[in-house]
């Protein structure tokens, strides 16, 4: 019998995923955490990045969050996040015009809150990149 347990992205403007799965991997303010059915109970904050989630056939989804809030009870996760994506619904060069765009202003920039801005921007840009990376190579496998 293969144990499961129910995972939620859920984003401001949808849900993006609702499923059963065997593994969830996002990355939290601490480090990469990886979550299996009867883990422990917690909430931590999440980083921009990736979440990917492992269904119960090996299937491997993989999704983008640009951060938000992991909650996990024993067999339920759930991901908040401000806004998320499946990772293959990203757009790659809004991507490298958001990095381009950010990266432009954090050198014409002198005031703090615009600098950052810039930075929040292009740190989003940047994991939105990563986990298109990702996203490639494990196709390739």
């Amino acid at each position: 019998m293969t144990h499961t347990l129910r995972v939620d992205i859920v984003s401001a403007e949808a849900e993006i995923f609702h499923g059963e799965a065997t593994l969830v991997v996002a990355t939290g303010e601490v480090g990469e955490l990886g979550i299996a059915p009867r883990h422990a109970p917690l909430i931590t904050r999440l980083k921009p990045g990736h979440v990917d989630v492992v269904l119960a056939n090996g299937e491997r989804q993989q999704f983008w969050v640009s951060g938000g809030i992991l909650e996990v009870q024993p067999q339920v996760v759930t991901v908040l996040a401000d806004t998320a994506a499946r990772a293959s619904d990203l757009d790659e060069a809004a991507a490298q015009r958001a990095k381009q765009e950010a990266e432009d202003a954090l050198t014409n920039r002198t005031d703090v809150v615009e600098i950052a801005e810039a930075q929040a921007k292009l740190a989003q840009a940047l994991t939105q990149l990563q986990a298109l990376e990702r996203l490639r190579k494990n196709l390739k496998h």
